[in-house]
């Protein structure tokens, strides 16, 4: 039997978790979820944009992400994150922005906004506790008043778990473990405390086998490496604002190599110290 493939490599993440067959097995992970969180279970999840087969792992447009929204409107996006692409709070903040802000048609009013959720999952820690799983809200400093419960932003950091502390009951850790790549000994475990856990083993080990599926995830996974490489190659030389205008020209050259790769303007635009206006002039014309 061939190795399993990463459940943390963004394609295959999205083919356990965002398509249509295997809804249930999100439903189940996001009640997880939002149990630990405090609020009720959903009874039912709509996907925005489901895995299909056109999604190529090199596309620029094809999107790993997970989009969906239950019955009552609410927004989710849940994002795997492989390697630390850096800034990740400013990144969160500003795509969650544009998802809120483009719930309103012309003429609509405010009242129409609906809760928007992100879940990050990041395969590296990034705040500075030792909790695997924070959730945060916009509240008041003193009182802890709620401002508004349209912003909910979860952070699952996958490299504070404990792979040998197998949990006993139900709950989000579970599914977490499984997404780490717990032992394949301790799945029986898993799965006894979370049954819905069996079909995403079983996804798993179905697209492990599939030929076709494991080419198109080695693609994905070089190119998750390169571009991390590349954020990594561009951090260590220290292109970032305040750099010498002689350097200049070597941060133009280094942007227009990330844009080659697909990397998010945005996460250029941070290590590079050019305005993300600059960056997109340096785009081949289509």
């Amino acid at each position: 039997m061939q190795e399993l493939l990463d459940p943390r490599n963004d394609f295959v993440f999205k083919r356990i978790f965002g398509s249509e067959d295997n809804k249930d097995v999100l439903l189940a992970f996001l009640n997880r979820t939002f149990a630990e969180s405090g609020e009720p279970p959903l009874t039912e999840i709509v996907l925005l944009n489901p895995y299909t087969d056109k999604d190529a792992p090199l596309d620029k447009q094809s999107i790993f992400d997970i989009w969906a929204k239950t019955v009552e409107g609410k927004l989710i996006n849940i994002e795997m994150q492989l390697f630390n692409k850096y800034e990740i709070e400013k990144r969160t903040l500003y795509y969650w922005s544009k998802r809120y802000s483009s719930q309103l048609q012309e003429g609509q009013t405010y009242k129409e906004l609906k809760k928007c959720v992100t879940i990050n999952i990041l395969n590296y820690s990034f705040i500075a506790n030792d909790r695997y799983h924070n959730v945060f809200h916009l509240r008041e400093d003193h009182t802890g008043l709620e401002l508004s419960d349209d912003i909910e932003v979860h952070f699952m950091e996958l490299s504070k778990l404990d792979d040998q502390a197998i949990p006993v009951e139900g709950g989000l850790i579970n599914w977490l473990l499984f997404l780490k790549g717990a032992d394949k000994s301790n799945w029986e475990v898993l799965k006894m405390n979370e049954p819905t856990l069996k079909k995403a083993m079983d996804t798993l080990e179905f697209l492990s086998q599939d030929r076709e599926a494991r080419r198109l995830y080695e693609e994905r996974q070089k190119y998750l490496h390169d571009e991390a490489s590349m954020i990594e190659w561009a951090m260590e030389k220290g292109l970032k604002k305040g750099r010498a205008e002689g350097e200049h020209a070597k941060a133009i050259e280094i942007a227009k190599n990330m844009l080659s790769v697909g990397i998010e303007v945005s996460v250029i635009a941070q290590v590079s110290g050019l305005s993300e206006r600059e960056i997109e002039s340096l785009k081949p014309i289509q």
